[in-house]
């Protein structure tokens, strides 16, 4: 009697034989690793996923068992990394507001204010922007648009006016 020749193991088999074999393990020893459970199984799927595409672009690894271990490791010392240096990045936060509401409100009133500045004439954005966001004197933004401190002055006042009446009629 003749045996027939035991049939070719597929890379999609050899693959899901390992998984259904290593993978509570592995997510378990990156659980310790990571400390929680859903990046433990992102990082398992993410070494199965890369063994998949080694396996069909360069053929299987000699060893699977090894190369998904180590894919696991160096997956989660990545996870770590990346936290750690979320962690010593600095967060700018909002300054706090006593609701949802106000806070809407506030960046509502600001949006309003912004377009009516973007509406006035050049000269008179300036000089706003000049004196009110960048903290500059009359007399220094006189110098630095080459124009009279008075100029500065009757231009700023005539494009506050301007906005107050815009901003009123909202």
């Amino acid at each position: 009697m003749r045996t027939s020749d035991p049939p070719e193991v597929t890379p999609e088999d050899a693959i899901s034989d390992l998984y259904r074999a290593s993978s509570l393990r592995l997510a378990r020893a990156a659980l310790l690793l990571v400390g929680d459970r859903a990046t433990a199984e992102d990082v398992v799927q993410e070494a199965f996923y890369g063994l998949q595409r080694r396996w069909l672009r360069d053929g299987g690894p000699d060893d699977p068992a090894a190369y998904v271990r180590t894919a696991v490791m160096n997956g989660c010392r990545s996870v770590l990394r990346r936290r750690r240096a979320a962690r010593l990045m600095r967060v700018v936060h909002d300054t706090p507001v006593w609701s949802a509401e106000s806070a809407a409100l506030l960046g509502e009133e600001r949006r309003a204010v912004l377009e009516e500045i973007a509406r006035l004439p050049q000269r008179q954005r300036e000089i706003l922007v000049l004196r009110f966001y960048l903290d500059m004197s009359e007399a220094e933004i006189a110098s630095e648009l080459g124009v009279s401190r008075g100029t500065v002055s009757s231009t700023a006042s005539r494009a506050l006016a301007t906005l107050a009446n815009r901003l009123e009629g909202r």
